[in-house]
């Protein structure tokens, strides 16, 4: 219900035009939602599939757990060039296939091997985020663009609560290594709906999921707003993501019996947050994402603190709201940023380039908290986390207060 009431507010608005409108982004987040099931749900069953391909330890977990994303960095801004020069629609459907094709080798891969080659493949092929954003910028402009975006990541949001419940309903019956296999078919339906989608052109259409581009500015904004795009992006996606490994371990350690099913809500409750509010959210900060942005650093940086000192579920609670209130804040931001950066720009360049940068912000991530984890304790991430984003708070409070957010006005 959440997400369906999180989709239709973000679609407010007047009728737009039969070339490019609603429907077609409805699609487009649609189809990133199912694609992302295998690639979300999955990976945090990975402790249960290795032992069936040999690892029986699962010894390899935390390494194979960033293998997608890592190569997936890697080749984003290539796939990204790629399209701006062949077309949006075809890298969109070359990434849902690439997705369906690795899934379905890492469901019947027989050895660790054949299993890794996969999750590489994952990573080398897909890049449907960057994919779908890319498409989307080619077709949409300013305040519609933005609103896209912001749709796409509630659809990642959606996903990431929702597929690792789905996953582990089928595990009594389909083992979560089969279930790679099974799920191929997500991605493949989602080929099939966005093979029946128009090849976006650069001439948005009409409000409020795209704007005339008559009589708008033709310049590209100032590069110093894409460079402080991906420093804010990689800081926030690191001071966000560094808190998931260990989380469960530490309410578990400061709730001793805390049931699987309460760790698990506390997890998902940030992620709800920004599909509840997300577009309040966006209509607060559309003409300010700097101050949205520093906002969203503040509020995370006093969640992340809060967490360190939590030893009641009540405390859990708010510091998780906390968090949640900071994390709509900044991804929002973010994405009004985005989008003002994507004008004037070839847009998969731009967009596979921000996705190298967010996964590398959840890779360093990643690691930052097993390597904090094995020498301080469980809480070093969010000791590291804190201070990152206090660090970013800084920059964004200077950002604002002396340069100009860069706005694009778009005329009908």
């Amino acid at each position: 219900m959440a997400t369906a009431s999180a989709a239709h507010a973000l679609t407010e608005g007047p009728t737009v035009g039969a070339g490019f409108g609603r429907r077609q982004v409805h699609a487009v987040a649609a189809c990133y939602f199912v694609a992302s099931f295998a690639a979300l749900g999955l990976p945090p069953y990975l402790t249960a599939i290795l032992p069936e391909l040999g690892d029986a330890n699962a010894r390899w977990a935390g390494l194979l757990y960033v293998v997608p994303t890592v190569f997936g960095a890697l080749g984003a801004p290539l796939w990204g060039r790629v399209a701006d020069r062949f077309g949006r629609k075809r890298l969109l459907l070359r990434a849902q296939l690439g997705l369906a094709v690795s899934f379905l080798l890492a469901g019947w891969a027989d050895s660790l091997g054949a299993f890794v080659t996969a999750l590489v493949l994952q990573g080398v092929l897909g890049g449907t985020f960057a994919a779908s954003n890319g498409y989307l910028a080619a077709a949409l402009g300013g305040s519609g663009l933005s609103k896209a975006l912001t749709l796409m990541q509630g659809a990642a949001r959606a996903a990431l609560v929702l597929a690792p419940i789905l996953v582990g309903s089928l595990a009594p019956w389909i083992s979560p290594h089969r279930q790679y296999a099974l799920l191929a078919v997500l991605p493949l339906a989602a080929a099939a709906m966005l093979a029946a989608l128009p090849e976006p052109t650069p001439e948005p259409l009409s409000e409020p999921f795209g704007a005339s581009a008559a009589g708008a500015a033709v310049s590209a904004v100032p590069p110093a707003a894409l460079r402080a795009l991906y420093a804010f992006e990689f800081a926030f996606v690191f001071s966000t993501v560094i808190s998931f490994p260990y989380l469960i371990a530490l309410v578990e350690d400061r709730i001793p019996g805390v049931s699987p099913v309460v760790s698990g809500a506390l997890f998902a409750l940030p992620h709800l947050c920004y599909l509840l509010f997300a577009l309040l959210v966006h209509q607060a900060v559309e003409r300010r994402p700097m101050p949205g942005i520093a906002a969203g650093f503040a509020l995370v940086a006093l969640g992340l603190a809060g967490h360190g000192a939590a030893g009641s579920l009540a405390a859990f609670t708010g510091v998780r709201l906390l968090l949640g209130v900071g994390l709509t804040l900044g991804l929002v931001s973010l994405s009004v940023l985005a989008a003002e950066c994507a004008h004037g720009r070839p847009p998969g360049e731009m967009f596979g380039t921000l996705e190298l940068v967010s996964k590398g912000g959840a890779v360093a991530a990643g690691l930052a908290a097993a390597a904090g984890n094995s020498l301080l304790g469980l809480p070093a991430p969010l000791l590291t986390g804190t201070a990152t984003a206090l660090t970013a708070l800084a920059a964004a409070i200077l950002s604002a207060l002396f340069r100009r957010s860069p706005r694009i006005r778009w005329s009908r």
